[in-house]
């Protein structure tokens, strides 16, 4: 058996995508991104919460500030990647995942929506969750 808690966010960001050939996707182009960010996990706290939305929306909060409006290929986390949606679901994770470490939440899917029709995603571990490791390889 799971639990799961899924919690949304819209975020305007841009991007282009440098792979050879990447057509009309090479020249910079605004998405509005749905972020669907799902924990996982076999149990509740003490709370019957799986994890403290009011935790995942700050850090949604947090994602939305440093992505909105921003292109994509000029941020740190990108450098040296193609800034695809799959990227930015992993890069998105990353940044989501300390929201639920240390509770009973063991992994988060998060899936990026480029448009209606497009999505992609990244699911991992939680960093400590449950007694993991930790080691934030996510």
């Amino acid at each position: 058996m799971t639990y799961r808690t899924t919690v949304t966010r819209q975020i305007v960001a841009q991007h282009y995508l440098t792979v050879p050939d990447p057509g009309p996707e090479g020249d910079l182009h605004s998405h509005v991104f749905s972020v669907e960010a799902t924990f996982a996990g076999p149990s509740l706290d003490e709370y019957d919460y799986l994890v403290d939305i009011d935790d995942v929306r700050a850090a949604l909060d947090d994602v939305e500030d440093r992505y909105r409006d921003a292109t994509l290929n000029d941020l740190p986390e990108f450098e040296g990647n193609n800034p695809s949606v799959e990227r930015f679901a992993r890069v998105l994770h990353d940044r989501l995942a300390p929201a639920a470490a240390g509770g009973a939440t063991e992994s988060l899917r998060v899936t990026v929506w480029e448009d209606d029709e497009a999505a992609a995603g990244y699911e991992g571990p939680i960093p400590d969750a449950g007694g993991a490791d930790g080691d934030g390889d996510g």
